[in-house]
């Protein structure tokens, strides 16, 4: 029988052999997690909570699990308060506080998804603002507007000196989105321009009623109350001693104040106070005066008269009551026999006798305001009778920070700092240190509201600022931080809270001598929580946003 031949078919694959060592071919079975990627996500975000911003950023970089958690909100949120403290939450159109600590907000007319807070984008504006890290650049719209209010005043057409016109210096306010800003120009309908972080703009008039001379725009305000409208409400005082509130989108006035006559307690203000529908104007000769803006015709409620007090000063209009005002008023105080300090006034007001229905507005035996108070205090003040050695020593360090001259006072209530000026023109910019002019910080404790009329706020030297290198051209200060601008166009900011201050940056092309150096002795600075803007006489406007 022959043999049958074999199949063409291959051989089934051999037995698996046994052997000490693998053979290459042979795939290794995948490691098993790590310790940590095996953790739940909230155990990883609680591991993240004691991290600093700096680790947390290189956490971002391990895997794509932790470059998704290391974003959590609620993280940032944690370590914001953390680093920076719940008093960097205050915006710059004031804070209205609970003792809670919780936000206050009008209960929305149907149920509605809450905003979100990006807690990140707000450490890295706040850490920009510790180390003076910013994106400069200017407003060509600003500058538009300045140059054509310049150009149109009757005041150029006739002929000004040139320090007259140094003189006359942009004013800037910010408000939330919006940003404000007038020139001091001459003209017979002088213009306020609005813009809008949106890019939108928006020109005001403010028309004389009672003249057809040209007037200038000589102090505006905005309004600092919780309104249940969404407009804005500005108050402007024009150097005829009218007053005008217009209301952003409305082109009619609102509210209007023609005094029956000029005199020097209404021509000219210079500093002017909005909290509605109280309104207060400091004039030149320093008449402080408190307005009722209820109706579409303001009225005059009190006048307050100061012998002893002299600018440059500053307002501050606070509700910390229901129906009760607290102004705050600082100014230069003079020191015998030729030197200057710093003097605060508190004003309390009240305007239950406005909401009462058994005394409507219309009655003439009782005012719609009711003055509670007013109290005094100075930076420099000698004891009265006989004192000791502890009283004399605290006199001495008084009188050693006496300044020759004042270059701006500043408060947002709670602090006060005092900016000294140069006496004469001859001194040199260059010729300065940054410790020969320092600012003065002092803390300002007030009575409670209620108290009697023997209770008066104090003034309590903390520290001097130091940094900024010459004369202060402008200050500006709220919510804990101060702000100035120097006559080289430098720019410093002090966090009052926390006891640190930088340098931002100077202005671009800046010049120290010449027709360049008179420009920036004057100028003017505003900021809120993200951006600071300053502007000089020559008509530049200047943007340092810290959102970068």
């Amino acid at each position: 029988m022959a043999k049958r031949s074999l199949s063409p078919a291959h051989l089934p694959p051999a037995k698996r052999s046994h052997l000490s060592t693998p053979p290459a071919s042979i795939s290794i079975p995948p490691a098993r997690p790590s310790c940590f990627e095996s953790l739940y996500d909230e155990l990883i975000l609680h591991i993240f909570i004691f991290l600093s911003y700096t680790d947390l950023c290189v956490a971002q970089s391990i895997n794509r699990n932790w470059a998704r958690l290391s974003l959590d909100n609620q993280l940032w949120k944690i370590l914001y308060l953390r680093e920076f403290g719940r008093l960097r939450l205050r915006g710059s159109r004031g804070f209205v506080g609970r003792r809670d600590g919780r936000e206050t907000k009008n209960l929305p007319s149907r149920v509605a998804a809450g905003e979100t807070q990006d807690w990140k984008r707000m450490f890295r504006i706040s850490t920009n603002w510790r180390s003076g890290r910013c994106h400069a650049s200017t407003l060509d719209d600003m500058s538009t507007f300045l140059h054509s209010s310049i150009c149109q005043s009757p005041a150029r057409q006739v002929g000004t000196s040139g320090q007259e016109q140094g003189h006359k210096v942009p004013r800037i306010t910010l408000a939330g989105k919006y940003t404000v800003i007038f020139s001091p120009e001459l003209s017979h309908s002088p213009s306020i321009l609005v813009l809008s972080t949106s890019g939108s703009k928006h020109v005001i008039h403010v028309a004389p009623i009672h003249t057809q001379h040209p007037v200038r725009v000589t102090a505006l305000a905005v309004d600092q109350s919780s309104r249940t409208s969404a407009g804005l409400h500005i108050a402007a005082c024009v150097s005829n001693g009218d007053i005008y509130v217009h209301e952003l989108h409305s082109h009619p006035r609102k509210h209007y104040y023609a005094p029956p006559f000029r005199s020097p307690r209404t021509a000219p203000i210079i500093l002017v106070a909005y909290c509605h529908p109280v309104l207060v104007t400091l004039s030149e000769s320093f008449t402080l005066s408190v307005y009722d803006v209820t109706h579409e015709a303001i009225q005059v409620v009190h006048v307050l008269t100061s012998f002893t007090s002299f600018p440059p000063s500053s307002l501050v209009l606070t509700m910390p009551e229901f129906q009760t005002y607290k102004l705050v008023l600082t100014y230069a105080s003079p020191v015998y026999p030729a030197h200057w300090s710093v003097g605060v006034t508190e004003v309390i007001l009240s305007n239950a006798a406005l909401h009462s229905p058994t005394s409507p507005f219309t009655s003439p035996t009782r005012p719609p305001s009711l003055l509670l108070s007013t109290r005094s205090t100075r930076a420099f003040d000698i004891p009265a009778g006989w004192i000791d050695e502890a009283k004399l020593r605290v006199v001495r360090e008084q009188w050693g920070r006496k300044v020759g001259s004042v270059a701006g006072t500043q408060t947002d209530g709670r602090w006060v700092v005092l900016a000294p000026a140069v006496q004469g023109e001859a001194h040199p910019p260059g010729g300065f240190t940054p410790a020969s002019l320092p600012l003065q910080l002092y803390r300002l404790s007030s009575p409670p509201l209620r108290a009697g009329a023997g209770a008066a706020p104090k003034l309590t030297f903390v520290r001097s600022l130091l940094g900024q290198k010459g004369p202060v051209s402008a200050l500006a200060l709220a919510d804990g931080r101060c702000v100035s601008l120097g006559v080289d166009g430098k720019v410093w900011v002090w966090d009052l809270e926390n006891g640190w201050g930088t340098e931002v940056g100077s202005s671009t092309g800046s010049s120290e001598s010449g027709e360049d150096h008179l420009s920036t002795l004057r100028g003017t600075i505003a900021f809120d929580e993200r951006r600071i803007i300053t502007a000089g006489a020559a008509g530049d406007v200047m943007v340092r946003d810290f959102d970068v």
